[in-house]
């Protein structure tokens, strides 16, 4: 038998008896965080944040025109490219672009123009498989560059090797209104090599500049494969030229889109620098044609499937047949396939732009384009099919090409597309408020606790839009919580709603409904649906991950992180400001005045303890005084009767010594009686010292305690108790470590932005016609034992909680609603229908 060894004893796991309601309140105690929020600064000591959220809040008391945003960006623009193109001839330089630079990050093997930041745990970053040879400015790839060759149209756009047909398609369908895409570049000096475009992103327009380098498919000649490889092929008096000739000259040589003119350039610098508003290459690959079209005109996108279009003919009439008037088309197909496919010519996850619609001698026909610039419809009215007559080909002035130009019957589209992406634009007949705010999601999905209110002045039409942030821009930082979208339009504390969102599956970026409403308020109610993909890092990873060996990336990133959520940063009023201090003092005088209870509910305890032990000693006291007098008789009667003992043995004797003839003690019986008093008196004093009459005296000063000495002792309670360090959880747990859930509990939350588009009359275009607030719950109300409520705060909780039911599709709605059956249907339909 092996020796017993020292060791600590093995800890045993206690389950604590629990009901099952009790296991699931604890289980949901930890799987939801005790600090909601979400991270809003990745840069430290960022000192830009701070105005744009000033700036949001600004511009969220106010409407202004829905072009104003456009101008001012422009404008902007502008001033950017006269500054650099100043300094550039100052200096006898072209512009290069120290934030964008292609040669130097592809030379320097730096790829953070190519590349995204990773939230994924895999060593490669989205974008690795892009591999351009090198890269050129503009005037050392085209032989006569020139950014427009009769306009930009859906003809000149070519994808390249990469994966953003959405936004190619977004540009197809654009190039069919007249002056969309020349409203994206507002300035550019080919001479000196530097460009401006502007993009709308979040509500807003904005402004970029890039320089003229451009992406090659094929490597400099001078790299030493090459040299090998051309060598062998061609015998050239000037190899070097003839290379450069072959494969890196004008638009065919391009990595990435190019025109289809040889010569014109727009198009690949307006993907360079749409590229980089977003941080790369990488990070505009792969999206929807309506997303698109949204940042390039500033629109409202939507979709629209096939199979929910309730009437046909009038989708026909009053939506399509107006396609390029107030809104524009994309289609595409294979909606929820895992990976795209051909189909009689039509790809699937691929994204087509509606060019026109015509309704000709009974026919419904509808001309699509491919943004690869090649791939054809292969049915009905197609290239080569037998409808087409010589009349047909006048009429549409069609010819046949494989250049990604087709035409589709109505019916085909329906039945061989799935949905359309159709995005609204607006004039200056229309007028836009938006304002941002911060959401935390709870894991229930249900309607928000915040909510916005919207007044309106004048009726008419509107369309509301309920936005998140584009993550698109800062790639890589957007976290492990997706989300979507939805609302419900209220008359104010009305508990039926005028309208609601429709799903998106697609479009999260935002949802949006257009109806008229009168003049009044309204409440907009908010519902969240956060989903986590536990795949991805949190941000706080991906900047350990990052923050050494891509710095300048991570910090380039992390500044549009922290200036995008700085528009959903919280501004305290005023007002807040007056409720925070007020709380907090009501805070601090609740627990000075619990302290202060406590001190004299403490001194009452030791004085009433004092006062029994007092009453105690004066008792013992009496008890033992009682002895002491009984001894000092007993010791008189006994003296007594030893003088009548004496006296009785003749008086013919002498006195005794001590005693005088008159009767008084002698010398002797004096110093006998003095230690008998002094001995009385020892004793006397030793029990009257525990009766003494000062306890009482400092029991009476133990309840009389002035408010001043009271209040300093509570404070200095209070101070120590706020200075301590926090105690451990009373839950004693044997555990070793946190359980799942607590470990990485549910902490999701969502900046948005509620975005409202008004149609004014020209007399109108001057005044405020809207005005958005956001409703949160105040946190500084207290109990109702501490605060009673006015009677206006419980009518607004009241109303609030009448918009914040369930909705009518809801399995549970039935069992939500109170009152008869008049009552109840009242609350579903309105007055209208009671």
């Amino acid at each position: 038998m092996e020796p017993r060894t020292l060791a600590s004893p093995v800890r045993r796991k206690v389950m604590k008896l629990q009901t099952p309601q009790e296991a699931i309140d604890v289980f949901w105690t930890k799987f939801t965080t005790k600090a909601p929020g979400k991270a809003t600064t990745v840069i430290p000591q960022n000192p830009y944040t701070a105005g744009v959220a000033r700036k949001s809040a600004k511009a969220a008391s106010s409407s202004t025109a829905a072009r104003a945003s456009y101008e001012a960006a422009a404008a902007i623009c502008r001033a950017k490219v006269e500054k650099i193109v100043k300094e550039c001839r100052r200096v006898n330089k072209k512009y290069r672009d120290p934030h964008f630079d292609l040669e130097a990050d592809l030379k320097l093997c730096r790829r953070d123009c190519l590349e995204s930041l990773s939230n994924l745990n895999s060593v490669d970053n989205p974008g690795k498989d892009f591999k351009p040879g090198t890269a050129k400015r503009v005037v050392d790839i085209f032989d006569k560059p020139q950014f427009y060759i009769e306009g930009p149209t859906a003809d000149d756009v070519r994808q390249g090797r990469h994966g953003d047909c959405w936004l190619m398609s977004a540009l197809c369908t654009l190039s069919n209104k007249k002056g969309l895409i020349e409203r994206l570049c507002v300035a550019h000096d080919q001479d000196v090599g530097v460009y401006g475009f502007v993009f709308f992103r979040d509500g807003e327009w904005i402004s970029e500049i890039v320089d003229d380098f451009l992406y090659l498919t094929r490597p400099d000649y001078n790299e030493k494969r090459w040299v090998q490889f051309f060598s062998t092929d061609l015998e050239r008096a000037n190899p070097e030229e003839a290379y450069r000739k072959l494969y890196q000259s004008n638009s065919s040589a391009l990595y990435f889109a190019q025109c289809r003119h040889p010569h014109e350039t727009w198009l690949p610098l307006l993907e360079k620098c749409y590229a980089k508003a977003h941080g790369d290459y990488a990070a505009i690959e792969g999206g929807y044609g309506g997303e698109g079209t949204e940042d390039l005109t500033g629109g409202v996108a939507s979709e629209v499937f096939t199979t929910d279009i309730l009437d046909k003919e009038y989708f026909w009439k009053e939506e399509l047949l107006k396609v390029n008037q107030d809104f524009l088309f994309s289609c595409s197909t294979g909606v929820w396939a895992q990976k795209g496919c051909e189909k009689k010519g039509i790809i699937e996850l691929h994204s087509y732009s509606i060019q026109k619609a015509v309704d000709i001698d009974g026919q419904r026909l509808l001309r699509l384009k491919n943004p690869w610039g090649r791939g054809e419809w292969k049915g009905r009215w197609s290239d080569g099919s037998e409808e087409w007559t010589p009349e047909w080909l006048v009429k549409l002035d069609h010819r046949f090409s494989d250049d990604g130009d087709f035409w589709i019957a109505y019916e085909d589209l329906l039945q061989k597309y799935q949905v359309f992406d159709r995005t609204r634009l607006f004039d200056e007949t229309w007028q836009v408020a938006q304002i941002w705010t911060t959401i935390n999601v709870p894991w229930m999905l249900d309607y928000s606790d915040t909510h916005f209110t919207l007044s309106v002045t004048k009726p008419g039409p509107v369309v509301i839009v309920l936005a998140q942030l584009d993550d698109r821009y800062f790639r890589g930082l957007h976290g492990q919580y997706g989300f979507g979208l939805a609302f419900r339009v209220h008359k104010a504390g009305h508990e039926d709603y005028l309208v609601r969102s429709q799903a998106s599956y697609r479009l999260k970026r935002s949802v949006n409904v257009e109806l008229d409403l009168e003049a009044g308020n309204y409440d907009v109610r908010v519902k969240i649906d956060a989903f986590r993909l536990d795949k991805l890092l949190p941000i706080e990873a991906v900047i350990r991950k990052n923050a050494k060996r891509r710095r300048e990336k991570l910090t380039r990133i992390g500044l549009a992180y922290d200036l995008a959520h700085s528009k959903g940063r919280i501004e305290e009023t005023l007002e807040d400001k007056a409720a925070k201090a007020a709380h907090d003092q009501r805070v601090k005088d609740k627990a000075l005045s619990v302290v202060k209870e406590r001190i004299l509910a403490r001194r009452r305890d030791d004085h009433y303890l004092k006062m029994k032990q007092v009453m105690r000693n004066q008792k013992k006291a009496q008890r033992r005084e009682g002895k002491r007098e009984a001894m000092n008789a007993e010791r008189v009667l006994e003296s007594e009767q030893d003088n009548q003992d004496k006296n009785a043995l003749g008086h013919d004797q002498a006195p005794m010594a001590g005693l005088c003839e008159d009767g008084s003690y002698g010398s002797t019986s004096l110093l006998e009686h003095m230690e008998m008093e002094r001995s009385s008196s020892q004793t006397s004093s030793y029990y009257d010292s525990e009766s003494d009459g000062s306890d009482l005296d400092s029991l009476v000063s133990l309840s009389e305690l002035s408010e001043r000495e009271l209040d300093l002792q509570a404070r200095a309670i209070c101070d120590q108790m706020n200075n301590a360090r926090p105690k451990p959880s009373p839950l004693q747990r044997f555990e070793d470590e946190l359980d799942e859930f607590e470990k990485d509990p549910w902490n999701a939350a969502v900046v948005v932005a509620l975005r409202v588009y008004h149609e004014v009359d020209d007399e109108d275009k001057t005044k405020q016609v809207i005005r958005l607030k956001v409703v949160r719950p105040n946190p500084y109300v207290d109990s109702e034992d501490d605060v009673k409520k006015s009677s206006e705060s419980s009518k607004r909780e009241e109303q609030d909680s009448k918009s914040k039911g369930l909705d009518v599709d809801d399995s549970a709605k039935d069992a939500t609603l109170e009152g008869e059956v008049r009552e109840r249907k009242k609350s579903i339909v309105g007055n209208d229908g009671a």
